[in-house]
């Protein structure tokens, strides 16, 4: 009978401890999940340059071309980003040599290529670049597919060797992608050759004729024209007064005689 409630109270002592054990201890910690990154804001480059520009004859070109899709890709699935230099409308109007109406399939998307390039750029990034050398265009490098960029005092010049323009102004630039307007169309030398025709000189300033009402310098000079008929009147009395003295002599030789 002791060995029975021996067994009982040790029973109930096990319990209790069990159970005050349990809610003494902590609950386990759980491992923290880290927010994800969020993604980069998605830029419909059809959209921007419909509403934007007017830009439509180069928006063609890319369509035409497939090079959208390219650059749509670059924007949004890589991490580099795109910056993308793009002409009006009236860049192509006035453009009359070369003409792009000869270019084949492939050198007109080579073209459209080479109006970008294959990282995102703000405009203060343009004063890095150039202070460098060429830079690789998405057409490519080597071969006549670069550009060169100057920075004058915050305005950024690109040159082709056929094309010196600049970037008139900033269309969309947020991470990941940059669109530039510019004022002419960019050609590349490996399209169009080296042969690049010198830069036209500046017409030279009209010259402007004095006006009628402007002292001459003949009147510097002492004498003008109005003084002539002064010296003519002059002459004509002085032929008078020397006229009376032969009169005069003449006839005192009569009386005389």
């Amino acid at each position: 009978m002791e060995i029975s409630m021996v067994f009982m109270v040790g029973t109930l002592l096990f319990f209790c401890s069990s159970a005050n054990a349990q809610k003494g201890a902590s609950p386990p910690l759980l491992a923290s999940t880290p927010a994800p990154a969020p993604a980069p804001d998605y830029v419909n480059l059809t959209d921007l340059l419909t509403v934007a520009g007017p830009f439509h004859t180069f928006l063609n070109y890319l369509e035409s071309t497939k090079v959208i899709d390219t650059f749509q890709s670059q924007a949004n699935n890589t991490e580099e980003g795109i910056s993308i230099f793009v002409p009006k409308d009236d860049a192509f109007k006035s453009l009359k040599s070369p003409s792009l109406s000869n270019l084949t399939q492939d050198q007109l998307k080579q073209l459209c290529l080479f109006h970008a390039l294959p990282h995102f750029y703000t405009l203060a990034d343009f004063q890095n670049l150039s202070q460098g050398g060429p830079v690789n265009t998405y057409a490519g490098g080597a071969g006549g597919y670069s550009l060169n960029f100057t920075d004058d005092s915050g305005t950024v010049h690109l040159d082709s060797g056929w094309t010196r323009t600049k970037i008139s102004s900033s269309v969309h630039s947020t991470d990941p992608v940059a669109v530039y307007q510019v004022d002419k169309v960019l050609l590349p030398e490996a399209i169009f050759g080296t042969n690049i025709p010198p830069t036209p000189a500046p017409a030279p300033a009209p010259v402007v004729a004095p006006s009628a009402d402007a002292p001459s310098d003949a009147s510097d000079g002492g004498s003008s024209p109005k003084s002539s008929p002064a010296k003519s009147s002059g002459v004509v009395i002085n032929l008078g007064i020397w006229s009376q003295l032969v009169l005069a002599i003449f006839g005192g030789l009569v009386v005389f005689l």
